[in-house]
């Protein structure tokens, strides 16, 4: 892997030179600016502050940058993520999330050394599509008190909800202002705009700057901001300063896992896409490796779990992006931002962060993977895609994605395993016949599929489907595998049509099934010249009889 490593970083920068670092520097820029606002909201959003926010967001862009399994990725905070975290934050606080961030870095290290990413590819598109619109629910649903200024107790989204009834839901239609003016700027903002500022900066920077003129003084009404935003690059909740939660340890290692698998896809679809955009091979090997590196040192200076970031990724190789200084110069960016617009940023109104995220969250909807879903009417894919969306809203990402796959794999199974039995007539003006040979006596019963004990019944009431038959001829070249009821189902049905006057010819026997035949006395129970290659030379064989 080293030597990959130092062959990948050569190629990625021959022939770089200073046109190619004013590029990356400025397509740096640009992606702090789409992170700046995301990584404050995920911050928040996740249970823990802004600050833990832009914390994540400066480590990730460091070393897992610097590790990557490719030039282009750029990591940290996500939606998907703080979804995650939200419940998390409820339970154990800010210090069981930071335990579990470690945690999940050493479990994809471990994924690392099995070489676990390889696995995602037998995850199917619906679980995926349907997982990424539930997370979008959970984010929405968890930023009702931020986006309304209201008070919810529970830990998770839906136990929130339930607490209204308890409570009471009395929004603060200030906040609500907030939440709302940012949505309504991300929706009409020119696209031709996004180049220069994103959408959901300038709706931040329109939010901090109402809320600075007409909110200011001592008489304007209470709504709820960021907050102190301090100037440090190691939080007061730092693992490094505070010790990791031994206490909760154990209960704490299946939301690790959580958080690991949520990284692990996360950023083997965000390399994947990256790589059909920019035609860069990817190496998911290595870049678990570095997000399994990058989150166990990120909670250690006080940062939340992170992943790749698909949006800010595409807005990196978008914006002419060619190494990973990219990132790196967005981290670089988000330093300065902490620690020159820290005291402004602190006045940012939550509801506004809220909007944002709201807003991400319906945007994050793979609409037209979804659309296309519903319109092929595959009950299967429409089963795995809403199942897995609302278990990610019930219970969590690992259920999920456990019963969205195990739902594909029965839907393959009892599709794989049917026997379809077609029975058809002899057509003589297909086949050269003897004088005319009469077969209106003769059928071909086609089979196609396993038999094995899930489908022996079918099999055995073939012998009801056949009528005015002297011949029948069993055409199994579809029938990949036979198992011991197969075979005893397949013997049973001779008898019956033997003790109904019926001779049997079988045809097209796959290697496989003989193998299975030959272990009891089959073939004499048929008799061996009634085996043949194909139904043609079964049908002429009965002329030659007669």
């Amino acid at each position: 892997m080293l030597k990959k490593y130092a062959n990948d970083l050569k190629l990625e920068f021959q022939g770089y030179d200073a046109k190619s670092l004013s590029k990356d520097i400025m397509t740096g820029l640009t992606v702090a600016a789409v992170a700046l606002p995301l990584a404050l909201a995920f911050g928040v959003s996740s249970g823990a502050d802004a600050a833990a926010g832009l914390i994540t967001a400066i480590f990730a862009g460091v070393f897992i940058a610097a590790l990557s399994g490719a030039s282009f990725q750029i990591s940290g905070p996500t939606g998907a993520m703080a979804a995650i975290l939200l419940p998390l934050s409820a339970k154990f606080g800010i210090k069981g999330i930071l335990t579990a961030g470690l945690l999940s870095g050493v479990i994809l290290l471990i994924f690392t050394m099995l070489k676990v990413g390889k696995l995602i590819s037998y995850i199917p598109d619906p679980v995926i599509t349907g997982f990424t619109s539930g997370i979008a629910v959970v984010i929405a649903l968890g930023q009702i008190d931020n986006f309304f200024g209201t008070t919810s107790k529970g830990e998770n989204a839906i136990s929130k909800i339930s607490s209204y009834s308890a409570l009471g839901f009395a929004p603060n239609w200030y906040a609500v202002m907030f939440g709302v003016m940012v949505i309504l700027i991300m929706i009409f903002y020119p696209k031709k705009w996004n180049s220069v500022i994103p959408s959901s900066l300038a709706g931040i920077i329109i939010a901090l700057i109402v809320n600075i003129v007409f909110f200011s003084s001592p008489s304007s009404p209470s709504i709820a901001q960021v907050g102190t935003i301090p100037k440090s690059l190691i939080s007061n909740d730092a693992l490094l300063l505070t010790g990791i939660d031994f206490a909760n340890i154990s209960s704490l290692v299946l939301p690790a896992f959580s958080i690991a698998l949520l990284g692990m896809i996360e950023s083997l679809m965000c390399g994947a896409s990256g790589s059909n955009m920019t035609g860069e091979n990817f190496d998911s090997n290595r870049e678990l490796l570095a997000q399994g590196v990058g989150n166990i040192i990120v909670p250690l200076v006080g940062g939340v779990p992170a992943t790749a970031a698909i949006a800010r990724t595409s807005v990196a190789i978008k914006s002419g992006g060619r190494t990973r200084i990219v990132s790196f110069i967005h981290s670089l960016t988000l330093i300065a931002s902490m620690f020159l617009l820290g005291s402004v940023m602190s006045r940012i109104p939550l509801s506004a962060l809220a909007g944002v995220l709201m807003f991400t969250a319906f945007r994050m909807n793979e609409w037209k993977s979804i659309k296309q879903i519903l319109n092929n009417k595959f009950r299967s894919q429409i089963a795995q895609f809403f199942v897995t969306m609302i278990c990610t809203v019930v219970f969590d990402l690992t259920i999920a994605i456990a019963l969205g796959v195990l739902m594909a794999m029965f839907s393959f199974i009892k599709q794989s395993c049917e026997l379809n039995i077609t029975v058809s007539e002899v057509d003589t003006n297909k086949i050269s016949t003897k004088d005319n040979f009469d077969h209106s006596k003769t059928k071909v019963a086609y089979l196609s599929g396993p038999i094995f004990f899930g489908t022996q019944e079918k099999l055995i009431s073939l012998s009801n489907e056949i009528e005015n038959t002297k011949i029948l001829v069993l055409s199994m070249r579809g029938v990949p595998s036979i198992d011991g009821n197969g075979i005893d189902a397949l013997t049973q049905l001779i008898c019956i049509l033997k003790s109904q006057k019926i001779d049997v010819l079988l045809c097209g026997v796959q290697e496989q099934v003989n193998r299975e035949l030959d272990r009891v006395p089959f073939r004499q129970l048929v008799g061996e010249e009634n085996f043949f290659w194909d139904a043609v030379e079964a049908i002429k064989s009965t002329e030659k009889s007669a």
